[in-house]
């Protein structure tokens, strides 16, 4: 597999892979769309999951944040494991065990787990910025997975992207001597490298049965994981004792997060064209940066601002670049 084959499969992986998916939507709702209702599912899901880093920044301030994501992975991933179980759908056999359980620790236990934890020392708006240079994480992999050459833009937009990143810390440079700001800072850096690695492993060992339930499942395991982990360490608070603020971000992060807009997301893959979709990835942080600054007077910076843009624009045009990139020919042939 050369490059070009590498970065084709593992980047445009998530929303192509989803779009495909779309036929196992719970809710069956690809039928009578129109492209004014997949554009406002679109604009939902841009504001949703811009605003869940909000939501967890909140509700880590009154409680610890494992057991935070831990409560909100059981609880999500239970409503999706009922539903499908209820629909008779078949738990996973043998082998379709290990994809599921790998990618419960890649997705959910650490990069969902680690960035969660991270937002308690950082900004809302510092964390959804870092979450979103995981596409260059993978073009890096892919540096190692092959010897083709990048191509100009590609290489471009890497140095783009990697500049933002410095432009954002340069305020920052004093901070990283304080300890909890570095650890925030390291925890949402693993959480985008195993975001990378899963998606590069989701599209290597996707499982044969139904992804939702997979997910529902991942996240079901996730949360058993963290509740247990958190309880055993004595890095958890009893359920009594957790804040009605906890409990209103985790509501919110089950119901608006986990299961609207995912759905949301969907529904507009279904009805949009991919690169029109995948515009949520460059507005999530613009979001969760305004939030941030109106509803925990997080400052808005000229470093914050023109490093966040930078930012995005060395990831649009990594994305750009391989996209633009004709597949070599090949033959049709499944399970390369």
């Amino acid at each position: 597999m050369n490059f070009f084959d590498f970065h084709k499969t593992i980047v445009q992986s998530s929303a192509d892979s989803l779009k495909k998916l779309a036929v196992f939507n719970p809710l069956t709702i690809h039928r009578k769309g129109t492209k004014a209702k997949a554009l406002f599912a679109l604009a939902l899901v841009c504001v949703l999951w811009g605003t869940t880093w909000i939501a967890s920044k909140e509700g880590v301030r009154h409680m610890p944040a494992l057991q935070l994501a831990g409560i909100r992975q059981f609880i999500a991933g239970l409503i999706y494991v009922a539903f499908f179980l209820i629909k008779g759908a078949s738990l996973p056999k043998g082998k379709e065990w290990i994809p599921v359980l790998v990618l419960s620790f890649l997705n959910f236990i650490m990069s969902n787990g680690l960035s969660t934890w991270g937002v308690k020392y950082i900004s809302a708006g510092l964390g959804s910025i870092m979450g979103a240079i995981f596409p260059l994480w993978l073009v890096v992999i892919g540096l190692f997975a092959s010897r083709e050459k990048l191509p100009q833009k590609a290489i471009i937009g890497l140095l783009l992207g990697f500049s933002g990143v410095c432009i954002i810390f340069y305020e920052h440079l004093e901070d990283f001597f304080i300890p909890d700001f570095r650890f925030g800072i390291i925890l949402s850096l693993i959480a985008t490298w195993t975001w990378a690695f899963a998606t590069l492993y989701t599209k290597q060992q996707a499982a044969s049965f139904n992804p939702y339930f997979s997910l529902g499942l991942q996240m079901l395991i996730s949360g058993i994981t963290l509740i247990s982990f958190t309880s055993v360490t004595g890095n958890a608070v009893s359920i009594s004792q957790i804040p009605w603020e906890s409990w209103t971000a985790i509501a919110y992060l089950i119901i608006f997060g986990s299961l609207l807009a995912f759905i949301a997301y969907l529904y507009a893959l279904q009805n949009l064209p991919t690169e029109q979709a995948s515009i949520y990835a460059y507005i999530n942080p613009i979001v969760a940066v305004l939030c941030g600054w109106l509803i925990f007077n997080e400052r808005i910076t000229i470093f914050i601002t023109v490093g966040g843009l930078v930012t995005l624009l060395g990831v649009y045009l990594v994305n750009k670049a391989f996209k633009a990139v004709p597949p070599p020919e090949q033959p049709e042939t499944e399970g390369i």
